[in-house]
């Protein structure tokens, strides 16, 4: 007997054979919807914003029914057209759960999981891990989009960012999935020349490599006995670009205050000594972002559960108090 899936028709709901068209089209407009233009899902799948246009304008000529009033500078949904978004992403939803469903026992999840990361820790904790996990997931392909800036999920067409630090975007979903913690370091080299400070009352007699986004030198959060307090860094090398920072403290130019991972590697392997460990702040954690208001596609649930995998068993990025991993 044929499956038959409840649809959108001529404004009411009737039962019919879903075509693999059909799904195609609605996850088409899905996007189009939540992206609010042609052009962007356009580039997000790679075809001409033509071919997007014709494919929704094909499916309001099915339903036989106006879907999405467009004008030289906006979309937006007809009243027809909300109620069968609505309906579209019950439908599609659904159809993913039971794809996931079927999956966990005879069909692997599939599809390209777009992720957006800062360079950095994209390069150090990502990409390596990626040969593992594309072993276990042969037929998921990751596009990762590589940025500090904050990007709109929904209209740049991106399933998942890996956040560093604190997020206040309530229109998001946030799972926390690692925990590093901000460390003092430098070189043993620049060690032995100039000593090691005992308590952050000693980096005035230091140089200090700093970080400096949008050209403001960020200060240097410590936690003692008495509480939080900062300390406002004096050196004579700042850069914006965390990679550089970490190529100044391998070279000795100075001490440098950073999130573990940015070191975890040259810590293991004695090149940097990480100071001050009873001062360190709070941890920063990491985040999974994706969009609310849609269940998770088993692509990219299974990309976010093994990346949290791998980092609970890296002292620098597990979701334990890091600052019980100070060596």
């Amino acid at each position: 007997m044929a499956c038959r899936n409840t649809i959108y028709s001529s404004g009411r709901h009737d039962v019919r054979p879903l075509r693999v068209d059909q799904i195609a089209a609605m996850r088409m407009f899905v996007r189009v919807v939540e992206s609010g233009s042609f052009s962007a899902v356009a580039r997000t799948i790679g075809v001409g914003q033509p071919a997007v246009s014709k494919q929704i304008t094909s499916l309001e000529t099915h339903l036989g029914a106006q879907l999405l009033r467009r004008t030289s500078r906006s979309l937006s949904l007809t009243e027809a057209g909300q109620d069968f978004y609505e309906s579209a992403v019950r439908l599609i939803d659904d159809l993913e759960a039971a794809e996931s469903r079927v999956g966990r026992g005879q069909r692997a999840p599939s599809g390209l999981v777009r992720v957006t990361v800062a360079p950095v820790f994209g390069r150090l904790h990502v990409v390596p891990r990626l040969p593992a996990f594309f072993a276990r997931y042969p037929d998921i392909a990751v596009e990762t989009i590589v940025t500090d800036r904050t990007v709109n999920l929904v209209e740049e067409g991106i399933d998942l960012a890996i956040h560093n630090g604190q997020l206040t975007d309530s229109a998001a979903v946030v799972r926390r999935i690692a925990m590093t913690p901000v460390i003092t370091v430098a070189s043993p080299v620049y060690l032995t020349a100039h000593g090691e400070p005992s308590a952050p009352s000693e980096l005035d007699g230091h140089r200090c490599v700093i970080f400096a986004p949008q050209g403001a030198a960020r200060a240097w959060g410590f936690k003692g006995k008495f509480g939080e307090f900062e300390y406002r860094p004096q050196g004579r090398f700042r850069s914006n670009d965390a990679d550089q920072i970490r190529a100044a403290v391998l070279n000795g130019l100075g001490l440098a205050h950073a999130p573990g991972w940015l070191f975890a590697h040259e810590i293991a392997s004695g090149e940097v000594r990480r100071v001050l460990c009873g001062y360190e702040p709070d941890p920063l954690p990491i985040s999974a972002v994706h969009p609310a208001g849609r269940r998770l596609p088993a692509k990219v649930r299974v990309f976010i559960d093994f990346l949290a995998g791998l980092f609970a068993q890296d002292a620098y990025l597990t979701l334990r108090d890091a600052r019980e991993e100070t060596p």
